[in-house]
């Protein structure tokens, strides 16, 4: 039993040795990494709240400047919006870049608006759903500026089904047809949105309208 007590202690000696060894060696490392990991931490904490305060503070200012397109003051709005888009990053930054170009059409200048629309639809920084947001937005002002051909082309893949802004491109798109004579593609652009089960109340029910006034003119669905 001594000689085991013996070896027992001997063994737990050993290991407080090997202990000691093991942090005179690398001891000073394992608390630089646990600083490390303490700093990297409170840094992400103190980012965190940064971007919260940031993204607050630029939601509160793109709302004033709102407040200030629906008072007519556009190019305080642009202005304002500006700002917000200049300092870049998250999604305020993307939204006042859209919001500019609405407000460049308000002012009358839809031409210079559909350019800028274009643009943001263009631009691989935008998320898809903001891209589409745009080119559906450039299409519906390009609606009186723009032969249908030329609108066909901006919205047809927005009209696809399955597509989110599917209902507001094919009535763009029939609109488009009859401002150009086009009465068959009206009507079937017209048809797809009656026919479509998720087509909002408002727009199936102008729709229908449309496919009233074409009947009266004998354009009518075959069957």
């Amino acid at each position: 039993m001594a000689e085991d007590t013996f070896i027992r202690e001997v063994d737990d000696q050993i290991r407080q040795d090997r202990a000691q060894d093991f942090w005179a060696k690398y001891g000073k490392y394992i608390i630089a990494l646990a600083v490390l990991i303490a700093v990297a931490t409170a840094a992400f904490q103190a980012w965190k709240h940064f971007e919260e305060t940031s993204a607050a503070s630029l939601g509160d200012r793109y709302m004033d400047a709102i407040a200030m397109s629906n008072e007519g003051q556009h190019d305080a709005a642009i202005s304002a919006l500006n700002a917000i888009a200049d300092e870049g990053g998250g999604q305020y930054a993307a939204l006042a870049k859209l919001r500019i170009a609405s407000e460049t059409a308000a002012k009358g200048d839809k031409a210079a608006a559909i350019k800028e629309f274009d643009a943001l639809a263009a631009d691989k920084s935008f998320s898809p759903i903001l891209q589409q947001i745009a080119t559906l937005r450039s299409g519906l002002l390009a609606v009186d500026e723009e032969d249908y051909g030329s609108l066909e082309t901006r919205l047809k893949a927005l009209a696809s089904a399955g597509e989110p802004f599917r209902h507001s491109a094919r009535e763009a798109l029939g609109i488009a047809a009859m401002n150009a004579g086009e009465d068959t593609k009206a009507l079937d652009w017209y048809q797809s949105i009656v026919e479509d089960t998720a087509s909002p109340q408002g727009v199936r029910g102008r729709a229908q309208l449309m496919l009233n006034i074409l009947a009266g003119k004998g354009i009518k669905a075959a069957g």
